[in-house]
């Protein structure tokens, strides 16, 4: 059986491990999202969002967006290669629904499965 939790590891929790990422990423893109991914030694995923304040004004716009996040990711995390992701948001975001945004997030989740494996 497959477990579909969200624990503390599968997180990037720190500013050390967000510069990890943006110093060599993978990067994914649709229009309104950006996935930047590196490839890292613990042998599962983790995942951190960077949603700015200018981008969407409300806090409760950032936190909707922020668990659609988190759940595609939780969804996904056995099909993805041991990366570390940073999800970056653009401002346009806010126009899509829930149903569009998971399913952008699906093709970028694919892309990079697809990019991992060409290395």
């Amino acid at each position: 059986m497959t477990e579909y939790s969200f624990p503390k590891q599968l997180r990037l929790l720190t500013s050390t491990h967000f510069k990890f990422v943006f110093q060599n990423p993978k990067r994914v893109s649709a229009s309104y999202i950006t996935i930047l991914g590196r490839l890292n030694s613990l042998g599962h995923p983790r995942i951190g969002c960077a949603i700015s304040k200018k981008n969407l004004k409300h806090s409760h716009e950032r936190n909707r967006i922020k668990r659609l996040i988190r759940e595609s990711f939780r969804y996904n995390q056995h099909q993805l290669p041991a990366m570390d992701f940073v999800v970056i948001v653009k401002s346009g975001i806010i126009a899509l629904d829930n149903n569009a945004f998971t399913i952008a997030l699906e093709k970028l989740w694919n892309r990079h499965c697809l990019l991992a494996h060409k290395f």
